[in-house]
């Protein structure tokens, strides 16, 4: 895991954010989620500068579409948004959690 990975991670792990499971580095098909909470079926990514390339962001398309497939909603968040507005950015995620995202 990034830095950034870590970070977030102690925010979601042991049910710590709002009593929702997460799971960390989640293999699902050919793909590695950052985390997955299964129980909403929501995939959280968090995406670094690299993923603004633009052959990055059409592997990272694919990958949505399958997961879409499999049932999963995926809510890609900069590591930027993170840092910056790291209060917005887990307002974002409880939103997704609930379905308002």
């Amino acid at each position: 895991m990034s830095d950034e990975e870590r970070i977030l991670w102690m925010l979601l792990r042991d049910r710590r954010f709002a009593g929702f499971k997460f799971r960390r580095q989640v293999p699902l098909g050919d793909y590695v989620a950052d985390f997955a909470c299964f129980e909403r079926k929501l995939i959280v990514e968090l995406d670094g500068s690299q993923h603004a390339a633009p052959e990055q962001a059409a592997f990272d398309a694919k990958r949505t579409e399958t997961l879409h497939a499999a049932g999963f909603r995926v809510l890609r968040i900069w590591t930027s948004e993170l840092f910056g507005e790291r209060e917005r950015t887990m307002e974002t995620i409880l939103n997704a959690l609930h379905g308002r995202a």
